[in-house]
């Protein structure tokens, strides 16, 4: 009897070691398929950049079309000639001004690019990126005809500067944002030399509303009487037609500098 209980309690530790060996295991198991399973799972990247010169889904439902596809320079041509002019380039999917020699104060094999297209009431976007010291400009109502030499002779400029490195920066009404010589910007809120900068003209049967990096810069009406007083204290008084247009081509100044411009989309309004 005494050798049957000892048995029975032999047997007893066995079954209890090995229960308690399996069930370890086990969770080894898992704990070693969960660590697999995790170790192997493909990272989750949230609120990824969208590609440059792209339009999403609800850009286009909305209207939108792009002025310029990343790769060739279709839809623009130098102001008052055929060319798309040599001096500018694509580059890192960027309509590109980058001198190698000046001709006068533009770029040799340069000029300002323009749209083909005219446009009247419309909202335009585009990302720009000045080098060091650079100057650009972002012209529109442009008239385009052999009488006028150049795109400012009638076009608004919406300035491209650094500020922080360029002599134009010290005069009022010549600083990055603002409507070149009629109307300062407000607040400031342009992004140093080589940074992408964002901006915006929503421009509606007269009234103009500018935005640089998603605050509005500037807001004024073209065409009305306070608009030639602005005209009258600037130096584009001695153009007669300048502001004058409610149509016109958009154009990307040369001014001799390394500039950047990218995501130029356009809606009509």
């Amino acid at each position: 009897m005494l050798r049957y209980s000892k048995l029975l309690c032999l047997f007893g530790v066995a079954s209890l070691l090995a229960y308690g060996c399996g069930s370890s295991g086990g969770d080894n198991s898992k704990e070693s398929a969960a660590k697999d399973s995790s170790q192997s799972a493909a990272p989750v990247v949230a609120n990824a950049e969208p590609a440059p010169n792209t339009l999403n889904e609800k850009e286009k439902s909305e209207g939108w079309q792009l002025l310029f596809d990343g790769n060739t320079k279709n839809g623009w041509h130098i102001y008052n000639k055929k060319s798309d002019g040599s001096a500018w380039k694509i580059s890192d999917s960027s309509l590109y001004l980058g001198p190698d020699a000046l001709k006068g104060w533009q770029a040799s094999g340069g000029g300002d690019l323009v749209t083909d297209q005219e446009f009247e009431n419309y909202d335009f976007k585009v990302d720009w990126k000045i080098a060091d010291s650079g100057n650009s400009g972002i012209i529109f109502y442009v008239k385009e005809a052999p009488k006028y030499e150049q795109t400012w002779h009638t076009g608004i400029e919406m300035q491209v500067l650094d500020n922080a490195g360029h002599s134009d920066a010290k005069i009022p009404k010549h600083r990055a944002g603002d409507l070149y010589d009629l109307i300062s910007s407000s607040p400031e809120t342009v992004k140093p030399a080589g940074q992408w900068n964002q901006a915006e003209i929503i421009a509606n049967k007269g009234k103009i509303e500018c935005y640089l990096n998603g605050t509005k810069v500037i807001s004024t009406n073209f065409w009305d009487d306070n608009w030639k007083k602005l005209i009258a204290g600037s130096k584009f008084k001695e153009f007669k037609d300048f502001g004058t247009f409610t149509k016109g081509h958009l154009a990307l100044q040369d001014h001799g500098f390394k500039v950047w411009y990218r995501n130029i989309k356009i809606k009509t309004l």
